[in-house]
């Protein structure tokens, strides 16, 4: 049985000759938070789609928890809940009400879990109130509830922090941790907003014009963000010496191209540069790297800061 839960290759959706994704290709494995992230028109809302079944792709293939035919797979998506554009709501229903309407819709006889899923998003409070007296962050956990009737395996939501305030994103942040920390559900979450994403994802997918651009962990891409000071030269070895008995440091990274990346005097270069000088060591590069999420973000798209 295959360890992941969905395998995409090199699918195109394509609508009125326009691709709207393009040989798209990613793999999603189970207990973690993928972040789906790219500028509005991207392509993000059309992949989820796609894998909820929403629409269908002109080419490529999917997978879906080890299934591959058309027929299996639309059995396979039950596993699937989803949250794609807007909650599904009816404001002049109580949050209870909302979770009892799609749950009778859906013919799930269990009564109890009305309670089980207002309780497990935080909105065991509300009562009476009716929806359209909610906030924006509570309707939002709201429509995670909703989607989480049918008990999924993989939880797909299409923005649903954008627009909430830092209450609103923290209360969606905790959630969604929460269901894949204790719940095993494994998320994949859309946003074009990198920062946000960055305090819930563990894994990111980086779409731009319908196209894949990057795939990259939590650690690859703090690694890449990350400020330091980038030093090249003849005997390495001699570097390290230099920073373990003079700075007093050991925080610092040897690339495979025997550069060194120190992330200690960052912001006081002058002292390593004396330092290296006072120690007759001659560098080929000595340079301030890393950027700030954004700006990476836009370097990934091939935007103006691209180098």
């Amino acid at each position: 049985m295959a360890d992941y839960i969905l395998k995409i290759k090199e699918l195109t959706k394509t609508y009125r000759q326009v691709d709207a994704l393009r040989n798209v290709s990613i793999t999603l494995y189970p207990g973690k938070i993928y972040g789906l992230i790219g500028s509005n028109g991207a392509g993000k809302s059309t992949l989820m789609s796609v894998i909820a079944g929403l629409t269908f792709p002109t080419s490529g293939s999917i997978e879906l928890f080890g299934k591959d035919n058309a027929r299996a797979i639309q059995a396979e998506r039950k596993r699937i809940g989803c949250m794609i554009e807007s909650p599904s709501l009816n404001m002049s229903l109580s949050a209870k009400e909302n979770i009892r309407y799609h749950r009778i819709l859906r013919g799930i006889s269990n009564v109890e879990l009305e309670d089980e899923l207002i309780e497990l998003v935080g909105l065991g409070d509300t009562g009476k109130k009716q929806v359209k007296d909610f906030s924006l962050g509570m309707k939002q956990r709201l429509g995670i509830a909703v989607s989480l009737i049918n008990n999924p395996e993989l939880l797909i939501l299409d923005e649903p922090i954008n627009g909430l305030d830092p209450l609103g994103v923290k209360e969606i942040r905790i959630l969604l941790k929460k269901l894949c920390e204790e719940q095993h559900i494994t998320v994949l979450i859309s946003s074009h907003n990198l920062p946000e994403l960055y305090q819930v994802a563990t894994d990111y997918i980086i779409i731009h014009d319908g196209e894949i651009k990057q795939t990259l962990t939590l650690g690859e891409l703090e690694n890449k963000c990350q400020r330091h000071i980038l030093i090249e030269c003849e005997k390495p070895e001699d570097l390290l010496v230099l920073f373990e008995n003079e700075l007093g440091t050991t925080n610092y990274k040897i690339m495979p191209d025997k550069t060194i990346k120190l992330y200690d005097y960052v912001d006081n270069k002058r002292k390593v540069a004396t330092k290296i000088f006072e120690n007759g060591i001659i560098t080929t590069n000595f340079s301030v790297e890393g950027d700030t999420l954004e700006n990476y973000f836009i370097s990934v798209i091939g935007g103006e800061k691209n180098d």
